[in-house]
C-alpha cells in the first residue's frame, strides 16, 4: 500500500538515525575504478562488510548515492518517461513501500533521473528505490515515479536539506544509513556533521588521476574546504593487500557525530 504524507521539516538530532560514509578508494583517493587485482579486491570487501548477506558488518537497512553515481551505474543518463499532460499529484511526500528491508536512497534535487524499476539489486540484496527531490522537481516527474511504484520525498527548495531528508527517512523505518558517495555528497555529510563513523576499503592501487573523484570533495554551494580531524577507531587486514580503515569525526575540532 502506498502513502502520501505532507512535507514536515526535521533535523537529524532528533532521530535515532545513525549516518555512515562507506567507501571503496584507491591509496590516492580516486573512487573510479581501476582495473587491477588490488582493486577488485577491494571492491569485493566493500560489498562483502555493506551488503552481503551472512558477511556484512554494517546492518545498514538503506545505503545513499548521488545523482552522478546512480546515472553512472543504474540510469546511465537516459531521459525520463515522463507525462507533462499528467494530472497534478497530491502535495508532499509519497511511501509505496513502508516495510521493505533494505533502501536505495537516490539524490536527484530536480527529478532527472530515468528510472526503470522501483528496486536496484546491488550485492544481491534488492532495495526499494526513494526519490529525493526538491521543490523544483515538477508535477510530471513526480506523475512518473508514482507510475513507477517509486517512492519520494522532498526535502529542501532548489537544494537538499539533508536534515530534514534524515528526518523523512525515519518515517521508512530507517535506522542506519550507508553514505556511498561520491565525494561531495560525503563531504556535505561531515560538513554539516551529519556523521556518526566514517569507513573506508583501502585497496592498494593508485593511478595519480588528477581529475579523478575523491573520497571527500568539497563544492560550492554544497559544501567548503575545510581542515577536519577525524579519530582512528579500527584497523583490519582484509588480506590481498586490502585494509579497513573506520573513523569518528573528533569533537575536539568541533565535528562531532549527529
Amino acid at each position: 500500500m502506498s502513502h502520501d504524507t505532507q512535507t514536515t521539516r526535521g533535523n537529524s538530532s532528533d532521530s535515532p538515525l545513525r549516518h555512515h560514509p562507506h567507501t571503496h578508494t584507491a591509496i590516492d583517493g580516486n573512487i573510479n575504478t581501476i582495473d587491477q587485482p588490488g582493486f577488485h579486491a577491494g571492491s569485493q570487501h566493500y560489498q562483502d562488510i555493506a551488503l552481503t548477506p551472512g558477511k556484512q558488518k554494517l546492518d545498514i537497512d538503506a545505503y545513499l548515492n548521488g545523482k552522478i553515481s546512480t546515472e553512472d551505474n543504474i540510469t546511465h543518463y537516459r531521459g525520463p518517461d515522463v507525462d507533462e499532460n499528467a494530472a497534478p499529484v497530491p502535495d508532499g511526500d509519497f511511501n509505496a513501500a513502508q516495510d521493505a528491508e533494505m533502501y536505495y536512497v537516490s539524490i536527484d534535487p530536480r527529478g532527472e533521473l530515468a528510472w526503470e524499476s522501483n528496486s536496484f539489486g546491488y550485492g544481491g540484496v534488492p532495495a526499494h528505490v526513494i526519490e529525493v527531490l526538491t521543490e523544483a522537481a515538477g508535477n510530471a516527474y513526480k506523475d512518473f515515479l508514482r507510475r513507477q511504484g517509486m517512492s519520494y520525498i522532498i526535502a529542501g527548495s532548489e537544494q537538499i536539506d539533508y536534515g530534514v531528508m534524515l528526518h523523512k527517512l525515519v518515517g521508512f523505518g530507517i535506522e542506519r544509513l550507508m553514505v556511498g558517495g561520491g565525494g561531495t555528497i560525503n563531504w556535505s555529510f561531515v560538513q554539516q556533521e551529519l556523521v556518526d563513523e566514517v569507513s573506508m576499503i583501502l585497496a592498494p592501487v593508485a593511478n595519480g588521476d588528477p581529475e579523478a573523484p575523491r573520497f571527500f570533495t568539497a563544492k560550492e554551494p554544497y559544501s567548503s574546504i575545510r581542515d577536519t580531524q577525524f579519530e582512528l577507531t579500527h584497523v583490519e587486514n582484509l588480506g590481498q593487500g586490502v585494509v579497513w580503515l573506520r573513523y569518528i569525526p573528533d569533537t575536539k575540532d568541533g565535528m562531532g557525530g549527529s
